[in-house]
């Protein structure tokens, strides 16, 4: 009894043993099969293929908006006289509600030429407010005023006069509208002019353009 069950254990161990090589052999073969085997099922291609490595060594892509060419050191170089001033639709009403001459209270803010320019969508603006602004659009119909003609649809001034000096940093924004400076701010070398007590204030200037003061 004892040498009967002595041999069986021992003959299902050789079993185990054998079903456990061929296992492995059959795990071997099948890692060296390559994918472009006529052998291989289509679907068995697809997971027999190598997954590649990412290369750490590779430079990794990123993707940055083009800073201005007018913008050295931080500074705008575009900036300079005559300046270009962009006038939003309530600059003028504030100007006319403090009794302001546009241009002449530019002159004395800058002390230089200002050349004020008005958009197709203030212009509209100012024609949708009706009769009560009718002053506002003989004053901005002056020939000493530029007008720039918009090529995008719709009226809303903000959006136009944002993405002007986004691509253009010559300009100065002439607005007092707290939504505008809040967007005007966000965009590297643009000043800000408003309407303050009987005068004009620019909010940013370059340091570039500041008046020098004279050492001690």
């Amino acid at each position: 009894m004892t040498p009967d069950l002595r041999t069986e254990g021992c003959f299902q161990g050789n079993k185990n043993q054998v079903k456990r090589l061929q296992q492995q052999r059959s795990g071997l073969l099948r890692r060296m099969i390559k994918s472009t085997d006529s052998r291989l099922k289509p679907a068995d291609r697809s997971a027999a293929k190598p997954k590649k490595k990412r290369d750490s060594d590779e430079p990794k892509l990123i993707e940055r908006p083009q800073g201005s060419s007018a913008m050295f050191f931080q500074y705008n170089t575009q900036l300079g006289p005559p300046y270009h001033v962009l006038v939003d639709t309530n600059f003028v009403n504030f100007s006319i509600k403090n009794k302001l001459d546009i241009i002449k209270t530019m002159m004395d803010c800058l002390y230089a030429k200002c050349i004020p320019y008005i958009t197709d969508c203030v212009v509209a603006e100012l024609e949708k407010l009706g009769q009560k602004y009718k002053l506002a659009l003989r004053i901005i119909k002056d020939p000493r005023f530029e007008r720039l003609h918009c090529l995008h649809r719709g009226t809303y001034a903000d959006d136009c006069l944002v993405q002007r000096v986004t691509q253009h940093k010559c300009y100065i924004v002439a607005t007092n509208d707290k939504d505008l400076k809040r967007r005007i701010r966000k965009i590297p070398g643009v000043p800000i002019m408003n309407v303050a007590v009987n005068r004009y204030v620019i909010e940013r200037m370059p340091d570039a353009f500041e008046p020098m003061t004279s050492k001690k």
